[in-house]
């Protein structure tokens, strides 16, 4: 569909550093940028970018690729998709025929979709007589015009039809703005109906800016009416791996070195306005693992400050060992009741929030202090309830230097002999929920690669002048590496023009040979020689090949019960064979 050499210079114009860049936080070290891996957990950065041969490559989980690669597996897109991504970014026109591809991709038109409602409803809050009820609400909660600008605020009429006959008008069926979440078909399936009718619009955005989704606050409070209404998950929006205003607030949690976590989109965009960037929320109080893996690409600390009421309280208790086990430190940021960050900044100030997040505690003291101020420590049951919970917590850390603190702090606070709280610990369980407070092992897939036929890949994959050699005396037998096999048959084939490492790798669908080409090619050392050890290699493995088949004669002239004659002949080709390997590779046909 689209020509090879247009996608040449679609790869050519994105350059690997600045698109992944986009989506990772890089960091320069030698002649390349490493990360952490996005595709699995770890501690220590491995993913690898190599500006000079446009790769990736992850030596943790062996992931491996180039531009086009990178983005198929991050944004889970065809190739196809990953090439029109890239090409838009760098503005270059593909032409397709109309007949090979019969309606849009779903994932384009679900993004397009939520690109023209924002508009929509962005234009209906700034400038239609019915966003008034909105721009008074916010007006009154202080929510200047440039936030919603910045956020691109909106307001969906108080109508059922609105937004349905918007669709309808732009050639989007009902049945597509329902997969987009913005319109609801009726219990009884007769008709559709506007699913954010008469709210308040925050457009939640993924890590690059686009709109996928939306959350709708009312603005008139009623017994049956919920305060926000979300959008359901679509094949472009799942809710657990989405942090509200993660797009603009990227760089600054880079620079800060923390991130802060609050409840809520007002709460955000007010921390936003006031100059505090380094903030996001989650879509509600709910924190995922995914929320913690996404963040460790950023940062090693985040503050968490909810709410100051109980659920937001028991929301900073789920989150904490969430991010512990992807081993972010936190601290915990308390907004005096009844305040939320929002209110505490337009009460009393940026400055004194500033305050509040540089004093917060760690984790474990906030928990402590929570605790004796929910139970007694005077008496026998708040002590026994203290040490139970705070008790598990410490153990769940799964670090012993944490462990070792504040048992000790914990002792103290209760006036109990630090010897006798020991004891009470030993007897608590860990009670350790699945991914909780422990880092998933990483399971390292065993290559056990030929180091011979490794290192000849290396140099056909480095060296041009070598592919001849191999083209004239390699027996594709001799290589026993299927994998390593299949690269240098495509290698070798002179139905594949050589442009080096980055676009050789489009030839592979398997993200194995992907990752093991980007394993061998990653690092860019010179090899001394490199005719010379492609001949020595090729006797070596051919004399391994030929070897091998004197042990598979050997074992059948062992047996017994074969003729005469196929003894004479296994014996004959014993000889030859033995004959074969003591000649140099020039005179042996393949």
């Amino acid at each position: 569909m689209i020509s090879p050499s247009l996608i040449e210079q679609i790869r050519l114009a994105n350059d690997i550093v600045e698109v992944i860049e986009s989506y990772l936080p890089l960091k320069k070290s030698g002649g390349g940028f490493f990360a952490l891996c996005p595709f699995h957990k770890e501690k220590t950065p491995s993913f690898y970018v190599n500006p000079q041969r446009q790769i990736f490559h992850c030596f943790g989980c062996h992931k491996g690729g180039n531009v086009f690669t990178f983005l198929m597996e991050y944004e889970n897109l065809t190739f196809i998709e990953a090439v029109k991504q890239l090409a838009e970014r760098v503005h270059i026109q593909i032409q397709f025929d109309a007949a090979s591809i019969p309606q849009k991709r779903e994932k384009d038109l679900l993004y397009e979709i939520h690109e023209q409602i924002t508009q929509r409803w962005h234009n209906c809050l700034l400038n239609e007589s019915s966003g008034e009820v909105a721009r008074e609400y916010l007006k009154k909660r202080g929510v200047s015009e440039e936030a919603i600008k910045i956020f691109r605020l909106g307001y969906a009429p108080d109508l059922w039809d609105d937004t349905l006959n918007w669709g309808v008008s732009k050639g989007y069926s009902a049945e597509v703005l329902e997969k987009a979440g913005i319109v609801k078909k009726s219990d009884d399936n007769k008709k559709y109906y506007d699913k954010f009718r008469g709210r308040l619009i925050f457009p939640i955005c993924d890590e690059q800016g686009k709109v996928i989704a939306f959350s709708g606050r009312t603005l008139v409070e009623g017994e049956n009416t919920a305060k926000y209404l979300n959008s359901p998950e679509t094949p472009i929006f799942i809710k657990s791996k989405i942090f509200y205003g993660l797009d603009k607030s990227k760089k600054a949690i880079l620079n800060e070195k923390f991130a802060i976590i609050c409840e809520g989109q007002l709460d955000l965009i007010s921390c936003y306005m006031a100059g505090i960037r380094n903030v996001v929320a989650p879509q509600g109080t709910a924190f995922t693992h995914q929320h913690a893996a996404i963040l460790k690409r950023y940062t090693d600390e985040a503050v968490l400050c909810f709410d100051s009421d109980d659920p937001g309280q028991e929301a900073t208790i789920r989150a904490a060992p969430i991010l512990f086990s992807n081993n972010i430190a936190v601290r915990v940021a308390v907004v005096p009741d009844p305040d939320d960050p929002d209110s505490f900044i337009k009460n009393y100030g940026a400055e004194k929030f500033k305050e509040i997040i540089q004093k917060a505690n760690g984790f474990y003291d906030y928990f402590l202090e929570r605790l004796c101020n929910l139970n007694n420590p005077a008496t026998d049951k708040g002590k026994m309830t203290i040490i139970k919970e705070f008790g598990v917590a410490l153990k769940r850390s799964n670090n012993a230097v944490i462990v070792d603190t504040y048992k000790n702090r914990l002792a103290g606070r209760l006036a109990v002999n630090p010897i006798a709280m020991e004891e009470e610990l030993k007897k608590l369980p860990s009670q350790i929920q699945p991914g909780d407070f422990s880092e998933d092992t990483l399971q390292r897939k065993e290559t056990s690669l030929n180091n011979d036929e490794l290192w000849l890949l290396k140099i056909i994959l480095q060296y041009e002048e070598t592919v001849s050699i191999l083209n004239e005396y390699l027996n594709t037998e001799w290589l026993q590496d299927d994998r390593i096999r299949k690269i240098i048959e495509k290698r070798l084939s002179t139905e594949i023009e050589w442009m080096g490492i980055s676009q050789f790798i489009e030839n592979f669908e398997e993200p194995e040979l992907a990752g093991l080409i980007t394993g061998i090619a990653i690092e860019s050392e010179s090899i001394p020689l490199p005719e010379k050890q492609v001949f020595d290699i090729l006797l070596k493995l051919r004399n391994k090949f030929i070897e091998q088949k004197i042990v598979q004669i050997k074992m059948k002239l062992n047996n017994n019960a074969i003729d005469d004659n196929t003894r004479d002949e296994l014996i004959y080709e014993k000889i030859k064979l033995d004959k074969q390997k003591k000649l140099s590779l020039e005179k042996i046909e393949k």
